[in-house]
């Protein structure tokens, strides 16, 4: 029988402490367009209590939270190595993971956790993630750094390889996806109040399918600019004339055969008390912030469950202008 820290890394909720090992510092400041790797050691406890240490190599990722100017840590890349050592870890089924490190505040990371999580209610086709408590250890440096909260992201192939499919690169527009995961997917964004996505541009989207010429599902990520975390740098991209992102705003694109949302809002719809849970439950959030994604939330199921507020909702792409081409979206 299998303990929880025997389980594969997206398999358990709990909470995986790590330390982060090595020249920390010049690893964290290799912040321009060439990064390079850095070894660091990663090392975790197992469940007999025994120190588990992996020599893994690591580099700086992203765009917006990879500046100085925006972000205290910028988000990093772990590459493992291919060792026998490996197969007896929590990492076993790894060969790079995406970290998510907090920009602003790890309270904000562990809310973007949470988001991840919703989505994995929705449907497979979308990436895991596992929080974990981050120990940086500088050997060059005596400063004690308090541990924070991160997230690792499930890696784009083996998210693909878990839904039987595999991960593909072309340019397609929102139409093209396929239908039915596409609005599950758009629908969610707007559950989230997140605007920071584009299929067409490949903001923050993805694309999985049977080969390079089936039709492709839609599986999105990075939701830190999202109404529903609210982190305090995030701000809407003009062009969309929100004050907020706490502002909803549906980016799908034009379907007038509104009978095509039914199934989707239904599903919302059973899924409605899974979804308050997660927050619900979850010890690591303040009571302030409970009764405002409740709030939140409670606007958003108000709105699925009157037809005419999401006919208004849902057609708004469908409205003279209302494509926006966002910039910091183009090739």
């Amino acid at each position: 029988m299998h303990t929880a820290a025997d389980k594969g890394l997206f398999e358990s909720n709990e909470i995986l402490s790590v330390t982060l090992s090595g020249n920390i510092r010049e690893l964290l400041s290799d912040r321009d367009d060439n990064m390079s790797l850095h070894p660091v050691s990663l090392s975790y406890l197992k469940e007999d209590g025994s120190e588990m240490k992996l020599a893994v190599d690591m580099k700086t990722r992203g765009h917006f939270r990879r500046l100085r100017e925006n972000c205290t840590y910028p988000p990093l890349l772990i590459q493992f190595h291919k060792n026998d050592t490996l197969a007896n870890t929590v990492f076993r089924e790894q060969e790079k993971l995406k970290l998510v490190m907090p920009c602003d505040g790890d309270k904000y990371v562990i809310r973007e956790w949470l988001a991840y999580r919703v989505y994995n209610l929705v449907t497979p086709k979308s990436f895991r993630a596992r929080l974990v408590r981050v120990k940086l250890n500088d050997l060059k440096s005596r400063k004690e750094v308090p541990a924070f909260f991160s997230i690792m992201i499930e890696e784009e192939m083996q998210m693909a390889r878990r839904n039987s499919l595999s991960s593909v690169s072309r340019k397609i527009i929102p139409e093209q996806a396929e239908r039915e995961t596409f609005l599950e997917m758009a629908v969610f964004q707007y559950l989230i109040g997140n605007t920071d996505w584009s299929v067409e541009y490949l903001q923050n989207i993805k694309l999985i399918a049977n080969d390079s010429l089936a039709i492709p599902y839609t599986v999105p990520y990075d939701f830190d600019h999202a109404g529903i975390v609210s982190a305090p740098y995030a701000k809407p991209a003009e062009e969309l004339n929100l004050s907020s992102v706490r502002d909803r705003r549906y980016r799908g694109f034009c379907i007038k055969e509104l009978q095509e949302y039914e199934s989707i809002i239904g599903s919302y719809l059973k899924l409605k008390k899974d979804i308050y849970s997660i927050y619900a439950d979850c010890p690591l959030l303040d009571e302030k912030y409970k009764n405002q994604v409740r709030e939140y939330l409670d606007d958003f199921y108000l709105t699925i469950s009157d037809p005419k507020a999401w006919n208004k909702v849902f057609l708004y792409p469908c409205s003279t202008n209302k494509k926006v081409v966002i910039k910091g979206m183009k090739e």
